[in-house]
């Protein structure tokens, strides 16, 4: 909302949490959206990536947590002034494939739980045919950002000289940093001839373990103990490690195209500003 209220953009969070300009998800489900709106950004959906055990349960709320919502939206949408829909998902579209380079016309069949997650997800926001509303989906890579995400959980350890690879580090690892992708967003809302899918990654490809050398680098700090694939099955079990030790080569092909500008096109810049290092 900050970027937005930048903009000299008024907007309405949807929230849990009642506040200032904001509405819940009962009141979309009941009453909709507010009739002045004229775009909506769907960035809603349960962190996967604390420590959590993935359970039936916990899997099925965060099915809900992002297809649900979504569905709400689409229904609300239709019924107002809305020109534009943005709202995001995930690379984990993408089976990994260190042989592969997807790009924005890649196609996957489902493949495991969070695949299926994100077909779903996509499905869920697709926009009748008879509107007039563009539409735009981000599927997005790892975030990276100062205050939270991926570096709130490895900061500690790395300050600490404990950092290190995931398992051989050699997993490509679509990356962005948070600016981006934020600007990412407002990009797809005032540009009209932005519409249909796009990888919110950097355009530097990477590894997992050149983006530790990097980190730890910048930080002034060692990386040389990896976390060992079987140690990472049982911390957090095989299916949700899978998120960690496989990665996908993701291209934002559509998105230079359209001539979207980074800020942080590449690992040491984006560190740099993480860390503030000049």
């Amino acid at each position: 909302m900050k970027a937005l209220t930048l903009e000299g953009i008024s907007c309405t969070c949807i929230s849990r949490m009642p506040g200032l300009n904001r509405m819940s998800w009962h009141d979309v489900e009941y009453y909709g959206l507010p009739e002045d709106t004229s775009a909506v950004i769907n960035v809603a959906g349960q962190n996967i990536l604390g420590f959590q055990r993935w359970s039936e349960g916990f899997k099925q709320n965060v099915i809900n947590s992002r297809v649900r919502t979504t569905k709400s939206l689409v229904k609300a949408i239709v019924n107002t002034k809305a020109n534009v829909f943005v709202t995001i998902s995930g690379v984990a579209y993408y089976k990994p494939d260190n042989d592969i380079e997807y790009t924005e016309e890649s196609n996957c069949e489902k493949y495991d739980f969070l695949s299926e997650l994100c077909h779903k997800w996509e499905t869920a926001a697709q926009i009748p045919p008879n509107s007039n509303i563009r539409q735009i989906t981000i599927r997005s890579g790892v975030v990276l950002g100062k205050d939270g995400g991926m570096i709130k959980q490895i900061y500690l350890p790395f300050f600490m000289g404990l950092g290190g690879p995931i398992a051989n580090g050699n997993q490509y690892m679509p990356w962005i940093h948070i600016t981006d992708l934020v600007n990412m967003f407002l990009f797809s809302l005032r540009e009209e001839n932005v519409h249909g899918i796009l990888n919110g990654v950097a355009p530097q490809i990477i590894t997992n373990k050149e983006f530790t050398k990097t980190f730890a680098s910048t930080m002034w700090r060692p990386a040389f103990l990896p976390i060992p694939r079987p140690v990472l099955n049982i911390l957090l079990n095989q299916e949700r490690a899978k998120i960690m030790l496989e990665g996908q080569k993701v291209m934002p092909k559509r998105v230079k195209k359209l001539g979207f500008e980074y800020k942080y096109p590449d690992i040491n810049s984006a560190c740099a500003e993480i860390l503030g290092k000049k």
